[in-house]
């Protein structure tokens, strides 16, 4: 089981980029990304290894978010943004300002677990064994639920353009 410390500093930054890309808020994604590490250490003995830790420490980041979600849910907007994995019309179109505020827009409205699906893969790096993992679900449902979410992106920012 390797060192606490050397765990927060190699998954620091990603846990941070996790947490920022669903909160877009960096007080909170400080916050969260220091409340992940905390609870991590304190249940560090019960990580049995059954998957990566990067899953583990993204699980632990997602229930805390979303705890601070119910707990402040006047207060949040829940905006994210969408995949790099792939060069597409999406992807291009989050280049421009104006388009990547309706994807995010879009985004917001997917229905779960479309949204996090995307976030996972886009923000978190996350292959799709790790995204199946962290649901319980097979690597191929998680690519599958991905490309629909991107299909269903793309068939809404038609309508945009």
């Amino acid at each position: 089981m390797p060192e606490l410390e050397e765990i927060y500093k190699k998954y620091f930054k990603d846990v941070y980029l996790f947490i920022y890309s669903i909160s877009k808020d960096r007080h909170i994604a400080e916050d969260m990304t220091s409340e992940t590490f905390l609870k991590a250490m304190k249940s560090i003995d019960d990580f049995k290894g059954n998957c990566d830790i990067k899953v583990w420490l993204f699980q632990i980041a997602k229930n805390s978010y979303y705890s601070y979600l119910r707990k402040n849910k006047d207060l949040l907007n829940l905006d994210i943004i969408s995949d790099k994995d792939e060069s597409t019309d999406v992807e291009k179109a989050i280049l421009s300002s104006e388009a990547s505020k309706e994807i995010q827009r879009i985004i917001h409205k997917l229905p779960e677990p479309y949204r996090e699906i995307f976030t996972l893969r886009f923000f978190g790096e996350l292959s799709f064994k790790e995204i199946g993992d962290l649901f319980g679900k097979t690597d191929n449902w998680a690519c599958v639920t991905f490309h629909r979410a991107r299909n269903k992106i793309r068939e809404e920012m038609r309508d945009y353009e």
